[in-house]
């Protein structure tokens, strides 16, 4: 403990000329930092002589954060800041680095925002109009990496688009000496890309990537068991967001690595008594916007319930996406995925509609597409009425929406009227 405090002492002596940390520093307190303050009076609240000289350079960048489950927040950053962190984790990793050592292109499978953010970006330094319909070389960000969703909603990926993205990684395999490739991707996103290839036929053509990293969103047990059915090579989960970088990654057996270089974690009880914590970061990984105990908006659990970081176990959602139960206490996306994972393993993606206190809807669609058994929505009801008091009617879906992001929602208020969301 006393080093984290040295850590964070000399990490508040990075920020001392930074504006938004001046009445902290004269106060000799930091309270944390939340992104409507991050926000007031951006960028002159972060400016200083030496980041001025950083934007005119090109050496900073301001940036819109993703804003998945959260509004989008401007941030400053180093140009590819976050593809280097995942680059850096990616070459250390032990399950994953010989696929790094051996030169593997990593091709990237995640929402169309991502992939016309990064056809944007190539029109950018190539001073041409961004391409309405970009091509294959138009969707590659760097020389390691390119992208091939160009739909919205995969669920609605038809077959011409799957034998396309099957034909792109396979000529990406095939080019490697070892005849091996990376594959970077949001878990829904796969899962929905190997239905497709079963269903239609073209499984047997599907490009077996030598690793597996997801790292856009929380990935549901189900679908974690779905791709490790189906792919014989380490399947890694990585935790980070725009403006951090990545934080924590798995192993291949699921348990989870603090990856903390120049950062420090604290965990605080969303609530009192609550075993779920808030993440409370900070960092100066970010040269341009060091952010001092910064809130995340995310959540996580320990393996025995202390506010450890070192002990966390899983991460559970956002903190604005948990649950206010009606007889007290919090549910997050994690408790109910327990649920569903235990009772239902072929329920794939699921939305819970809350209509009272004690009352809700479950919508799901299955791997087979088939209402799950009677016997299994017994079990499920139950779960959900003893974990969190909610009488849940279940309903079956043929298909549910995914977000504007590009994200599916798995938690829909009826008192919500926009929908939240980005890439």
């Amino acid at each position: 403990m006393d080093a984290q405090r040295q850590t964070l002492a000399a990490m508040i002596e990075e920020v001392r000329d930074i504006p938004i940390y001046r009445t902290s520093i004269e106060a000799g307190s930091f309270p944390i930092l939340e992104k409507p303050e991050i926000a007031r009076g951006f960028p002159d609240n972060w400016m200083t002589p030496r980041l001025a000289a950083a934007l005119e350079a090109g050496e900073a960048e301001l940036v819109l954060s993703t804003g998945t489950n959260h509004a989008r927040m401007q941030i400053i950053r180093p140009p590819f800041f976050l593809l280097r962190s995942y680059y850096q984790l990616w070459s250390e990793h032990p399950d994953i680095a010989v696929t790094w050592r051996q030169g593997c292109q990593r091709v990237s499978l995640t929402t169309v925002l991502a992939t016309e953010h990064v056809a944007r970006l190539g029109a950018k330094r190539r001073a041409a109009p961004a391409p309405a319909h970009p091509s294959l070389e138009e969707r590659r960000l760097d020389e390691r990496t390119l992208y091939l969703n160009l739909r919205l909603d995969p669920a609605l990926w038809e077959r011409s688009d799957v034998e396309r993205m099957l034909g792109e990684m396979t000529a990406v395999q095939t080019a490697h000496p070892r005849g091996s490739y990376h594959l970077d991707c949001d878990s829904y996103h796969l899962a929905h890309l190997v239905r497709k290839a079963l269903s239609s036929g073209a499984w047997q053509r599907f490009p077996r990537p030598a690793s597996i990293v997801h790292a856009y969103e929380y990935t549901p047990t189900n679908v974690r068991r779905f791709l490790q059915q189906r792919f014989d090579c380490p399947i890694i989960d990585l935790f980070g967001s725009t403006e951090l970088g990545y934080l924590y990654y798995s192993d291949r057996h699921g348990r989870y690595w603090p990856y903390l270089d120049k950062m420090h974690l604290e965990l605080i009880p969303i609530e009192d008594g609550s075993a779920i914590y808030s993440l409370i970061v900070s960092s100066v990984r970010n040269p341009h916007m060091p952010l001092i105990r910064y809130r995340s908006g995310d959540c996580a659990e320990t393996v025995d319930g202390s506010p450890d970081p070192l002990r966390i176990r899983r991460f559970c959602g956002r903190e604005r996406e948990l649950l206010r139960l009606g007889r007290g206490g919090l549910l997050s996306q994690a408790h109910l995925d327990d649920w569903i994972a235990a009772s239902a393993p072929s329920i794939f993606v699921y939305q819970l509609r809350p209509s009272g206190p004690e009352e809700a809807r479950l919508l799901y669609t299955t791997f087979d597409e088939r209402p799950i058994a009677a016997a299994a929505a017994r079990a499920l009801r139950q779960a959900i009425s003893d974990g969190a008091g909610l009488d849940c009617a279940l309903e079956h879906r043929e298909h549910i929406a995914i977000g504007k992001s590009g994200k599916y929602a798995w938690l829909l208020q009826e008192t919500e009227t926009t929908e939240r969301g980005d890439v």
